[in-house]
């Protein structure tokens, strides 16, 4: 009886080294975007990253979360996530994690990034906290391009709802508010592409209210709602973007992605918009109300289409 447990216990482990060889464990790596005591906007406060619930709500160490396909698979692009949570908080699993996972499916390697938030005591500048991160980040995966085997001109960033609005930011803003005088100022932070899923675009009529105000102040003058009104500042250099959106959103409305459209349809931009019947402000990866559901298909294809992709052949596992 001992002998036949022992062989049953053996045959498991043979089998999970199997498992782990075909089917690789996904890890991040993290990595700080600022060298030590030259992080700008600081007031120079030490404070600690602060998580609840899969969301975090004070980030002492703004980073970037790094997720990699396997070398076979790579196709020599990257995305860097900015999780949706209203400028308030940073849901970084539900926008963050499981999307970068998803990516790494595809043979994309993938980058979610924890970015100040503008309520933070430490920001000498709310309004461009969050955007010094985004743009840093962009050049630091630039920088290291060689390094992760990908292509420096096929890097994309995505937002998801507030950080589709950061997104949107740094995509039609040219201003270098992330410099601090080393190596990485000579590299681009404009980003390739974008993937929008239900972002925030203007701080007009049509703004989530919380967003504006916790990124721009109870009480934002007209010349800071305009400037941080993004549908206002497309032009022609503005990257591609792959638009998706709920007509029934009630949290951030449908207007926001249909005037950025509008206004990158009026520059001649080449970008692609869905507005889904179904899904509120809570289109996920995975189980979407009908239509809704095709949306991670149609940003591949459409990633795919748009030369971001090198198409390879895949080998089905099971005739490995």
């Amino acid at each position: 009886m001992m002998k036949f447990l022992t062989r049953i216990r053996l045959g498991v482990i043979i089998a999970l080294v199997l498992c782990l060889g075909v089917f690789p464990l996904i890890a991040q790596e993290l990595i700080p975007l600022w060298p030590k005591g030259r992080m700008p906007n600081s007031k120079g406060l030490t404070q600690s990253d602060s998580i609840w619930n899969e969301r975090i709500y004070v980030v002492g160490t703004p980073k970037i979360r790094a997720f990699f396909p396997s070398s076979s698979e790579n196709k020599g692009a990257a995305v860097l996530i900015c999780p949706g949570g209203g400028y308030a908080r940073i849901a970084y699993v539900t926008s963050g994690l499981q999307l970068a996972k998803w990516f790494n499916t595809f043979g994309v390697s993938a980058f979610v990034l924890d970015y100040r938030l503008p309520n933070s005591p430490d920001l000498l500048q709310r309004d461009i906290g969050p955007l010094q991160d985004a743009q840093r980040a962009m050049r630091l995966i630039r920088s290291r391009a060689a390094e992760w085997s990908i292509n420096p001109t096929r890097i994309g960033i995505m937002g998801i709802s507030a950080g589709g609005h950061l997104v949107t930011t740094i995509g039609t803003h040219d201003e270098d508010v992330a410099a601090i005088g080393d190596s990485l100022d000579r590299v681009s932070f404009k980003p390739d592409f974008m993937i929008l899923v239900s972002p925030v675009v203007t701080m007009g009529e049509y703004t989530h209210a919380g967003s504006r105000s916790y990124l721009l102040g109870e009480h934002p003058s007209d010349d800071l709602i305009a400037k941080y009104s993004n549908e206002l500042h497309v032009t022609p250099s503005t990257p591609p973007a792959f638009i998706v959106h709920a007509f029934n959103d009630k949290s951030v409305p449908v207007q926001n992605s249909l005037m950025l459209y509008g206004a990158m349809v009026a520059k001649k931009d080449s970008s692609t918009i869905h507005v889904f019947p179904q899904g509120g402000h809570s289109i996920a990866l995975r189980n979407n109300p009908g239509s809704t559901q095709l949306w991670t298909s149609l940003c591949e294809e459409w990633m795919l289409e748009m030369g971001f992709l090198t198409q390879v052949v895949r080998i089905d596992r099971e005739k490995r």
